[in-house]
């Protein structure tokens, strides 16, 4: 069995610590080797120790709660031998990207874990979508990792001033979060990134055809990532990257790149929508009501900074989009909230149908 010193000296470079040693003391007393999972498939998943990388079954931590599965980036304890070797147990996430499935079971799906950035790839090579921006980032939030947005593929935006007004659209949806201008192919705003991700764990996200692949390459020095060419009339690709793989970094770090994600459905982020929309949060303190909608109630803070331009419209439409989201994904998940749910709809149908009672009264 390796010494301490020895798994240290193997696993540092893709994340253990004191921390992760010291949580792992009991495993380590039943003779199960420390791991980190780079890659799981179907069942199976390929764990770096410190005697290289091993296959393990993962079927004594099947659970059937989705969310807690094996997953890349999980530290895990593995056993030392036998045909099939099996993890035994994964140590207590530090954080978790989880986003909604596209099944009507409303299920969460855990796309990497123990991640320290989130990094947002958005291609400049099609027309920003801000609202995908936003809710991408809002999982970020909620996940414990520290979003980044990097704007891929701007070699396709030859005049600076256009550049500059794309990178001030995206800071303004992205509040608190890096934008980062990067070219790939010409090696500009590379060396912001490396160190950027230098430290700890990143994870790479954004639709097919964003250029993850080639920005995964790029910060790995070597063609590792099979790249194919995005369609030119909508920048979208397919999935070149077709499973999560956990990657070091030559300058140190690791990276777990994605597939390209369609769809990507909020699982009970209200922290995460909050972050992303910090401004309109600050905003409803001023409001009348504690629990308003924004909407049409007097006294309304939110909707007063629309009417004088403080605050842009489609913010808070988006903010309105991710907020019913949000609150239908909770519901349909958790009892208490979807009883919730349905008083508050009582609450505002009435309220609504007394209004307008009110208003007919007064034409009279």
């Amino acid at each position: 069995m390796s010494s301490t010193s020895e798994v240290f000296a193997a696993l540092a470079p893709y994340g253990w610590d004191q921390a992760w040693a010291d949580q792992f003391t009991p495993h380590a007393a039943e003779g199960l080797l420390p791991g980190r999972v780079v890659r799981v498939d179907r069942g199976q998943c390929d764990v770096i120790t410190a005697g290289g990388v091993l296959r393990a079954d993962t079927a004594f931590v099947t659970p059937h709660d989705p969310l807690r599965v094996v997953c890349t980036g999980d530290w895990v304890a593995v056993e030392p031998g036998g045909n099939p070797r099996y993890v035994r147990s994964y140590l207590p996430r530090r954080t978790a990207f989880v986003r909604s499935t596209s099944s009507k079971r409303s299920e969460g799906q855990i796309l990497a874990a123990n991640v320290d950035h989130a990094v947002v790839a958005v291609s400049l090579a099609v027309e920003l979508d801000l609202g995908r921006v936003e809710r991408f980032l809002a999982l970020a939030w909620e996940s414990g990792a520290q979003p980044v947005v990097v704007l891929s593929k701007a070699d396709l935006v030859p005049d600076p001033e256009t550049l500059a007004h794309l990178v001030r659209d995206v800071e303004t949806a992205a509040p608190g979060v890096p934008v980062l201008t990067v070219s790939a192919l010409r090696g500009e705003g590379l060396d912001t990134l490396v160190a950027l991700v230098g430290a700890g764990t990143s994870v790479l996200l954004g639709q097919s055809g964003a250029g993850k692949s080639t920005l995964a390459n790029a910060l790995l020095g070597e063609d590792v990532m099979d790249v194919r060419a995005a369609r030119d009339v909508d920048g979208k690709g397919r999935h070149t990257t077709t499973t999560r793989n956990l990657l070091a970094l030559p300058g140190g770090g690791v990276l777990i790149d994605t597939p390209g994600l369609r769809g990507v459905g909020l699982w009970d982020a209200e922290t995460g929508v909050g972050q992303v929309f910090a401004e309109i949060e600050e905003l409803a303190q001023e409001c009348r009501f504690h629990d308003c909608a924004h909407d049409s109630e007097p006294g309304c803070a939110v909707t007063a900074a629309v009417e004088t331009g403080r605050l842009p419209v489609r913010r808070l439409e988006s903010y309105r989009k991710l907020v019913r989201e949000n609150q239908w994904i909770v519901a349909k998940t958790d009892a208490r909230a979807r009883a919730e749910l349905r008083r508050d709809w009582k609450r505002k149908g009435a309220e609504g149908r007394a209004a307008m009672q009110a208003k007919r009264g007064h034409l009279r």
